[in-house]
This record gives C-alpha cells, structure tokens and sequence, in this order.
C-alpha cells in the first residue's frame, strides 16, 4: 500500500449535511438515533464482511469485485462518521497499522471494538473502533483514497435517496 495515513477531515462536513437531511425528512436527532446508528453499523461491517467472504470456509467463491466491497465499506464510514459527529470529532486522521492480519479476526476485533464504543461512548474509544474499521482497508490491499472515494459515491446516492423519499 503506497499511503500510509487517511485523512477524513473533509468527510465530516460531508456527513453533517446529510445527516441533517435525513433529520430533517424523518423528525429524528442524533440522541433519539444512537442506539440504531451503532446498530447499522455493525450491520455494516457485517455486510461488508458478507462480500469479502472472509469467513466463508465453507465456499470456494471468490469475494466480490472491488467496487462492490468498497460501496458496503463506504456504509460503514458513513454510520462511523455519524456518530463522531455528536462527539465533536471535526478532524480525523488515522495511520494505518496492521494488527491482525487476518481479515476475518480483524473484523471480529472491530465488532468488539465497535460494543466498546457503544459502552463508552466518548472520543477515545470512538478513535479506536474507527482506527480498527480503517486498518481493514491494507488486508484487502486497498487504499485510503478508495475508501474516501467510494463514500462520496455513495453520499451522492444517500443524498437522492433522501430526496426520493427511499
């Protein structure tokens, strides 16, 4: 991987617009939500997980094509960058480090991360669980800019799905 460092400073502007759209379409804020935020995004991992087919020892199909992986990964860091965001997080840079190299415990350690935040529910732990959710990214070989790429792709779409009422 030739990056070493993601910068996400610029996604967070990004993500407050859409998440006070979807406030503003559906009479919701981010206390009566937080519970269903860290919910869908451990749904998220699980469904990015789902095509890597990391845990998959039971099939001999490949994992999915790179943009497909990348769009249920770009869900997680939309649901990651939400709950930040009532936290005060408006600048996030993480540099990535491979503690784990297999996929599939890299991801039940996120999972595990992902609960402690839910626990604890502060800068710190938030930090952690997103920092385990990017080093995801170099076990697949992929880098920063194709995670940051892959979420404004995804935003324009989240965006007109608000306006389409999805």
């Amino acid at each position: 991987m030739n990056e070493e460092k993601i910068v996400l400073d610029e996604l967070y502007p990004l993500q407050k617009g859409l998440d006070e759209e979807i406030e503003a379409n559906h009479g919701v804020s981010y206390d009566s939500t937080h519970d269903r935020r860290v919910l869908a995004l451990l749904v998220e991992i699980g469904e990015f997980a789902n095509e890597t087919r990391c845990f998959k020892f039971w099939s001999l199909k490949p994992p999915s094509e790179k943009a497909v992986i990348l769009d249920e990964y770009a869900d997680g860091m939309h649901f990651f960058l939400s709950l930040g965001i009532p936290l005060g997080v408006e600048t996030f840079s993480h540099t990535f480090v491979i503690h784990e190299k297999d996929l599939t415990k890299a991801i039940v350690d996120t999972y595990k991360k992902v609960g402690a935040l839910h626990d604890h529910y502060d800068p710190e732990h938030y930090a952690v669980a997103f920092g385990a959710y990017l080093n995801l990214l170099p076990l697949l070989g992929y880098e920063g800019s194709d995670a940051i790429l892959a979420y404004k792709k995804k935003l324009a779409v989240n965006h007109v799905r608000q306006e389409t009422h999805y």
